[in-house]
């Protein structure tokens, strides 16, 4: 299997494929890649409809230029923490980025989310963000508000009185209530039309059973998200002592 950087007819393939309709995974398994590559491709350079071969191409080129013009002759990636493979961080942090793309969350939200979910902390400052994504501040401003209304994000003040932003164990189940409250929203604006076009009227049928629907789903989803808040719960590995013996049960 081919690696390395997608060439310019490899681009030129992924359009082809795009345009007769073929799914990334089609299009990956014809150029011998990875499905993620081709996911990311697209996604990062216009999306389905947008996407351009030799505008990707381009794009990409200037991209490399900035990443080697930042970054000192003869630099290191910086160390990462517990053994981790720097190149498979950064490549992984692409893919987590375009998963959220897909999602329906905006570049911006989605590379900030990624940032943000990755790190063993769970938590940077803005200046952190500006300088991980190399991005002005005022889109990192504009990505955290947004993420802060969909519950993906919390601010806390650190002992150095700065304010960070914060991922942790809550940020899915806080998500999962705000799309119920936004679904309960849907289904009483839906039962509110039921009255005024009539329930004996198709169009007042089906709000009756756009509101039945998405009320036992936004019920479901909250069931769903206490139970898996309780149960599924997985904390970190504690440290290994290294003089214990490993022959020996715990105490």
């Amino acid at each position: 299997m081919p690696g390395g950087r997608l060439t310019q007819q490899e681009r030129q393939q992924i359009a082809l494929g795009l345009a007769d309709g073929l799914a990334y995974a089609e299009i990956a398994r014809r150029l011998e890649r990875p499905t993620s590559t081709v996911t990311r491709e697209v996604m990062r350079n216009g999306g389905p409809a947008g996407y351009r071969a030799d505008l990707a191409h381009r794009a990409t080129e200037r991209r490399t230029h900035r990443r080697r013009k930042a970054a000192p002759r003869g630099a290191q990636a910086p160390a990462q923490a517990h053994g981790r493979d720097a190149e498979a961080v950064r490549e992984y942090e692409e893919t987590y980025t375009t998963v959220m793309m897909q999602s329906g969350m905006p570049k911006m939200m989605s590379r900030v989310m990624a940032c943000l979910t990755i790190t063993d902390s769970g938590s940077l400052t803005a200046s952190e963000l500006v300088e991980h994504l190399q991005v002005s501040p005022a889109s990192i401003s504009k990505a955290i508000t947004f993420l802060e209304g969909q519950g993906f994000v919390r601010r806390q003040r650190d002992e150095r009185r700065r304010e960070r932003y914060v991922v942790d164990d809550d940020i899915w189940y806080e998500s999962m209530l705000a799309s119920a409250r936004s679904l309960t929203q849907v289904v009483e604006t839906s039962r509110q039309g039921v009255g005024v076009l009539g329930p004996g009227t198709p169009a007042g049928a089906r709000l009756e059973n756009v509101a039945r629907f998405l009320d036992f789903v936004a019920e479901s989803m909250l069931r769903a998200a206490e139970q898996a808040r309780d149960i599924l719960h997985t904390k970190p590995e504690e440290p290994r002592n290294d003089t214990t013996d490993p022959d020996q049960p715990p105490r």
